[in-house]
């Protein structure tokens, strides 16, 4: 039970983090679509979107490694940067499929319905999605030992092994204190010395 609990503190504690990290880059996704959008690049939504959301990746790279998923980062950073990279994609190309098929099979070409669609249906599937990715694939709580199998991290409450107390004062029977003195079997029964008479210590 109380390991249950820590596993659903520490996962409040990082979708909390999470959505913090997100609401910045959520605010840099959108300032900087809606800046390319009505400057170099206004007849260009798409390439807006990619721009917008690739500086919000690197927002939220920094924030989730060094934030959210800190007590599960690998060591490998290479690869987690290319898996990070990897999910991040996945992520574009949903808030862009939605944006595409708003905006050029649906018709809405307003900058409204733009805004709707890219960051407001897709960023939702987006977001999910490279949570997901990131939880489970990126910043993975699991790591890998010498022999190549996979073992848990110490440092992360969902793989931690868990914490025994050891007692003190001894083993003892259930239902006899540490001050009482259980009855010896017959087994155990002590074999008294012979009485001290004056014939053993050869006194007459």
């Amino acid at each position: 039970m109380a390991r249950v609990l820590t596993r659903w503190k520490a996962t409040i504690a990082s979708l909390a983090t999470f959505g913090g990290v997100g609401a910045i880059a959520f605010i840099v996704d959108i300032g900087v679509y809606n800046l390319l959008r009505a400057t170099v690049l206004e007849g260009s939504p798409i390439w807006s979107k990619v721009a917008s959301v690739a500086v919000a990746t690197v927002v939220a790279w920094i924030g989730n490694r060094l934030l959210t998923f800190r007590a599960t980062r690998n060591g490998n950073v290479v690869r987690e940067a290319a898996l990070f990279a990897v999910m991040n994609v996945g992520g574009l190309l949903i808030a862009a499929a939605c944006l595409f098929i708003s905006h050029y099979v649906l018709g809405f070409t307003s900058q409204l319905a733009d805004n709707i669609s890219g960051n407001g249906i897709g960023l939702v599937l987006g977001t999910a999605f490279r949570y997901l990715g990131y939880r489970f694939v990126v910043f993975r709580p699991a790591r890998t030992g010498d022999d190549g199998t996979s073992e848990p991290d110490p440092t992360h409450p969902e793989t931690a092994e868990p914490r025994t107390t050891p007692r003190t004062g001894g083993p003892h029977r259930r239902g006899v204190t540490p001050f009482e003195t259980a009855t010896p079997t017959r087994s155990q029964s002590l074999t008294l010395p012979a009485p001290f008479t004056s014939e053993t210590r050869g006194i007459r």
